[in-house]
């Protein structure tokens, strides 16, 4: 008998392990979560500072505004999540390589991941430099703290997990599978305050319709995301 595969597993390293699972606990992403197609384990930085304050963080060497989380709290919380699991540590941070959506499909290939959600000001460097995890960022904006950005990471690779969104079909035409954004999509009523639905989607000529949405992806694309456009057209040389 062929043993089950093992779930996906995704561990959060926070300061606030109750905002879990949170959006990730509904929809698809939560069903999937519900049917142990991946497991989510939260680890609570807080509880591995050493002093009776459960102090993780500190005042910025060289002045500054903030705090600064402490290496020596937060290396011991990766080390603790890390032994026994195989797969990468990510830094989630604005200065981090940008989030696309071949990252996104190769940790869902892999094992699993640990996130690491700072807080403040950041993280002391050091432990950065020790650990040396991947840096991650969803773009040129600052929130609050990492936990949006992992909530964000994880619903993005569970839905790419085997099973967790019903057609497979579904997600290769999705925007930045193949370079591309995604064409338009229509459904009932026909007509909708005087705008009809385009005829060549009521043809019923399968490969009309497929050359079509193929022309209004690359449509879309050119006019909204220029970059992506030029480095499709460069990838094809």
């Amino acid at each position: 008998m062929t043993a089950p595969a093992a779930p996906w597993i995704a561990k959060v390293l926070t300061l606030f392990p109750e905002m879990f699972p949170g959006p990730l606990g509904l929809s698809l992403v939560g069903q999937a979560l519900d049917r142990g197609d991946w497991r989510l384990e939260t680890v609570d930085i807080r509880a591995f500072a050493s002093d009776k304050h459960r102090s993780v963080d500190d005042t910025p060497f060289g002045g500054g505004p903030g705090m600064v989380l402490r290496p020596d709290v937060v290396d011991a919380a990766i080390g603790a999540t890390l032994e026994g699991f195989d797969g990468p540590l990510v830094f989630l941070t604005p200065r981090g390589r940008p989030l696309d959506q071949a990252r996104v499909r190769a940790l869902a290939d892999g094992p699993g991941v640990a996130l690491l959600c700072g807080r403040y000001e950041g993280v002391d460097e050091r432990v950065i430099e020790a650990r040396t995890p991947e840096e991650i960022s969803l773009g040129d904006f600052v929130l609050s703290g990492g936990e949006m950005a992992a909530m964000a990471l994880l619903d993005a690779c569970v839905r790419l997990l085997p099973g967790v969104v019903g057609s497979g079909a579904s997600l290769e035409e999705e925007s930045f599978e193949r370079g591309l954004l995604e064409y338009p999509h229509y459904t009932r009523p026909q007509t909708w305050q005087g705008r009809t639905v385009p005829d060549v989607l009521l043809s019923g000529h399968h490969e009309k319709v497929r050359l079509w949405r193929r022309a209004e992806a690359e449509r879309i694309t050119r006019e909204r995301r220029p970059d992506l456009w030029r480095r499709r057209t460069q990838d094809e040389k």
